[in-house]
């Protein structure tokens, strides 16, 4: 029966010198107790995703409007929903729509 391949053995095939004695694998080793949790990603607590499906004409569009602006796309697309909300509010005062 052929020997089952191994981490160090990979490793060695691969020309990374491992410290670890090519042995058996045992159970998965346990984190220490002192270990610091993983923070939660503060950058979007609390926000709600918007998306959607474009063609290509309008993928680039954005490419370039990000690139002149040095926006990324949240940021873009909050800028253009407050432009069109302002032009929107603008159209109703005036008795336009």
């Amino acid at each position: 029966m052929a020997k089952k391949p191994t981490a160090a053995a990979f490793l060695k095939n691969m020309g990374v010198a491992s410290d670890a004695p090519e042995a058996e694998p045992t159970a998965a080793p346990t984190p220490p107790a002192t270990a610091p949790k993983a923070k939660a990603a503060k950058g979007r607590a609390g926000l709600k995703h918007i998306g959607g499906y474009f063609d290509r004409d309008t993928v680039e569009q954005v490419a370039i409007l990000r690139a002149r602006l040095d926006l990324d796309n949240s940021q873009l697309i909050k800028k253009a929903v407050e432009e069109l909300y302002q032009r929107e509010m603008a159209a109703r005062k005036f008795g336009d729509r």
